[in-house]
């Protein structure tokens, strides 16, 4: 049986400030869960933020100032989000270490305290069976997976809930549970969860044509 079958999952997506965890803020964020391998619960929402928004950030997302001054409050918005997250919870996203980074700063920020989830990691994934490149739109491209709208939370989130299906019924991922593989040529990341297995990556490349 494969642990698709076996936990439950919160498959997740932050959009931010910026890439700074400790720094930076989440101001978009969307999480499913899911339960006997269908979505039970969803929950979306842009998140107030102080700041200005670079034009680089509202070009990539969309989002601008007038869209975060009208979002949820951040702490409200973290509360309802580790209800979602709360028990046995496997967390899924697709780079997760950018958003487990900015979960754990967050909630230390607001709450005093982490996570403890286990994880998994579907970009560590892709980068383990396929070559270059790995991003959310490309590897739903290469299983026909739709992804309309990227670098919208919600968008994200299901897109990465379907590409992570794909990959366990291809081959089951268990032996991904907790792993995070990072670039040999970066080193390993700042900040990792206590129980993630580090794993240093080359990526591969397709063969050129000749």
């Amino acid at each position: 049986m494969t642990l698709l079958h076996e936990r439950s999952f919160t498959v997740f997506d932050f959009e931010t400030s910026g890439l700074d965890p400790k720094n930076d803020r989440v101001i978009e964020m969307a999480a499913i869960r899911v339960v006997n391998g269908e979505v039970a619960s969803e929950f979306s929402t842009l998140v107030q933020y102080d700041g200005k928004l670079s034009p680089k950030i509202t070009e990539l997302t969309g989002i601008t100032d007038d869209m975060t001054a009208c979002g949820m409050d951040e702490e409200t918005a973290f509360r309802i989000l580790n209800r979602m997250i709360v028990g046995d919870q496997v967390l899924v996203a697709h780079n997760a270490q950018f958003d487990l980074s900015f979960l754990h700063h967050s909630l230390m920020r607001i709450a005093g305290r982490s996570f403890r989830n286990d994880f998994m990691d579907t970009l560590t994934i892709s980068r383990d069976r396929h070559v270059y490149p790995h991003t959310l739109k490309d590897m739903c491209d290469r299983y026909a997976i739709p992804l309309v709208g990227g670098h919208r939370a919600l968008n994200d989130v299901i897109a990465c809930w379907e590409l992570f299906r794909t990959l366990d019924e291809e081959q089951p991922v268990n032996d991904y549970l907790n792993t995070l593989g990072y670039m040999r040529k970066y080193g390993p990341p700042k900040w990792s969860p206590p129980n993630a297995k580090l794993n240093p990556i080359d990526l591969k490349y397709a063969p050129r044509e000749a």
